[in-house]
């Protein structure tokens, strides 16, 4: 979630309405109030509206959704006259650009930050801290056209933003506080993507950090913007909602020719929508009209077409509409949430526990009492986690993805121990001792079932602290079990053991071997165990997805 700050003198200039009519009704928009304070109100919007994540978009949205200003926004693109050159040797780093020309803006003290906190909430919603998007704002009359989107030599020096001398890209990367935060973007590549204009002076840095050189204050009228990025939709995407903010604000927008293409466009995309679906899930009369007069006043551009269809304008900065439904949602917004008759649903049903649930709330329960700590890993993860690491040979029943994004995550986990060891590793600069324990599902041949683990790190971690916990869980899981001796390869021999019930294996603790610490670069013992849960008297028979 992206909270907002929005100032109310900014913010009623913008809107032409008080304060507390946007107070009042920002909420139905589908946002929350976090605080109201003297001068401002922070507010709460969801990440599928980077366009509300600013003033000016707040100010449009409600300028429409309070019947004051309705319909499609037109914001009309003069040609700068302006290139981008693009090197192909950033085809393996950072492809895309995107860039705009923003004139007569109006900076002031407040706009500054608006602009500041947009480009920040866009990198976290839209760029994914970055990575798919970073956003660069420059005073434009401070550099030359043309300019040139280049693969540089990492030797390569210039001022960095809030520095007064010149560093090279390896430099920042180590001393800038930027450098540092963002340095695992580029820093496996040969060369660092760069900005520079027709003298070769350094405008940004892309994902890191811009130049001085092109610092925006209080004086800046013209705008130079680029988005650089790994996915060209979500680089448009970022262009498109800083365009339009300003626009809002009063600037004029100029498109750039970025290797032979004009951009942006700034035009609406077309749907062709069903009346009749639109009435029968949101469960009200509709008539073609009244859905497009609604539509209107979210923003929408709609006209009928034909007795039961709708042509439907989407504004170029909902990066959000995907699909018919997303469109009926904002006919549900414009209606009123309050409009709609409360009722009970047709059938009625008597709920009840499920046994699985039952039993991880069990788990919880003794775990927490035992002083662990409980975390969340993620379905997904990888061989190298999952077996490599631990010692252990894959096993065949592992559940892979077809065409995974990310080396990361390209299996369904099996086991929850290799991934709380993973987490460890991720916290070894906290402090000792270090109790983490998990309960959730893993798949294996394709049949989810339930498991627990627990991890304890500190410098006396042992069997003993192992053996303890496991016995423990099992005792008030009322399962009862027999130990023998374990040739699980995670853990060190002569101290570990396995959890037997009913003559099968079900559970394994002891010592993690000191080749798997290594692996997962930890320097203390670890004490651990994992139970399959589906051995507690209880658990639903055959296993399965509950």
């Amino acid at each position: 979630m992206a909270i907002i700050t929005l100032p109310y003198r900014y913010l009623e200039r913008l809107t032409g309405t008080d304060r507390q009519t946007i107070i009042d009704r920002v909420p139905m928009i589908g946002a929350d109030i976090e605080r109201i304070e003297e001068d401002h109100v922070d507010v709460e919007f969801f990440p599928d509206r980077p366009d509300l994540y600013s003033p000016e978009g707040v100010a449009r949205a409600m300028r429409g959704f309070l019947g004051i200003e309705e319909g499609l926004p037109v914001y009309t693109v003069h040609p700068s006259g302006i290139t981008f050159s693009v090197d192909p040797g950033l085809a393996g780093i950072r492809p895309h650009l995107a860039s705009a020309v923003i004139r007569n803006v109006d900076l002031d003290e407040e706009a500054i930050e608006s602009l500041m906190s947009l480009q920040e909430a866009l990198h976290w919603a839209v760029g994914r801290g970055r990575a798919k998007v970073a956003i660069g704002v420059h005073d434009l009359d401070m550099v030359t056209p043309p300019f040139r989107y280049i693969a540089s030599p990492r030797s390569r020096s210039f001022v960095p933003l809030d520095f007064d001398r010149e560093m090279t890209m390896e430099e920042i990367l180590v001393d800038h506080p930027k450098g540092r935060d963002y340095a695992r973007l580029v820093e496996d590549f040969p060369r660092f993507p760069l900005i520079v204009d027709a003298e070769d002076r350094v405008l940004s840095f892309p994902p890191i950090i811009n130049g001085e050189l092109t610092r925006v204050t209080a004086a800046t009228k013209n705008i130079l913007l680029d988005c650089t990025g790994t996915d060209r939709k979500a680089v448009m995407t970022a262009t498109n909602i800083i365009c339009t903010a300003l626009a809002e604000a009063g600037a004029t927008i100029e498109s750039v020719t970025v290797a032979g293409e004009e951009m942006p466009t700034l035009a609406p995309a077309e749907r062709i929508v069903s009346v009749d679906e639109c009435a029968a899930l949101l469960g009200i009369p509709l008539t073609g009209e009244e859905m497009a007069r609604l539509l209107r006043r979210m923003r929408f551009g709609a006209e009928p077409e034909g007795a039961s269809h709708l042509r439907v304008f989407v504004p170029c900065y909902r990066s959000d509409i995907l699909h018919d439904w997303d469109i009926f949602e904002d006919v549900a917004i414009a209606y009123g949430f309050e409009n709609f008759d409360a009722a009970l649903p047709p059938t009625s049903t008597t709920a009840e526990e499920h046994p699985v649930t039952a039993i991880a709330g069990a788990v919880r329960s003794v775990m927490i009492g035992l002083g662990y700590l409980e975390m969340m890993p993620f379905t997904l993860t990888n061989e190298r986690v999952l077996y490599a690491n631990m010692q252990r040979e894959p096993l065949p029943g592992t559940l892979r993805v077809l065409h995974p994004i990310s080396e990361e995550q390209t299996v369904v986990r099996t086991d929850l121990l290799p991934l709380l060891m993973e987490m460890l590793q991720a916290n070894k600069h906290r402090e000792l001792p270090q109790r983490l324990f998990a309960v959730g599902d893993v798949v294996r041949y394709c049949i989810t079932s339930q498991m627990a683990a627990a991890v304890s790190i500190h410098p006396v971690a042992d069997f003993s602290e192992a053996y303890a916990a496991a016995d423990v869980l099992c005792r008030e899981l009322a399962l009862p079990y027999t130990v023998a001796e374990s040739s699980d390869p995670a853990f060190i021999d002569g101290r570990r053991g396995d959890i037997i019930v009913d003559g099968k294996i079900v559970g394994v603790f002891g010592e993690i071997h000191p080749a798997a610490l290594n692996a997962f670069d930890l320097e203390h013992s670890v004490a651990a165990f994992a139970l399959d849960l589906t051995a507690v008297p209880g658990y639903p028979v055959p296993p399965g997805t509950p």
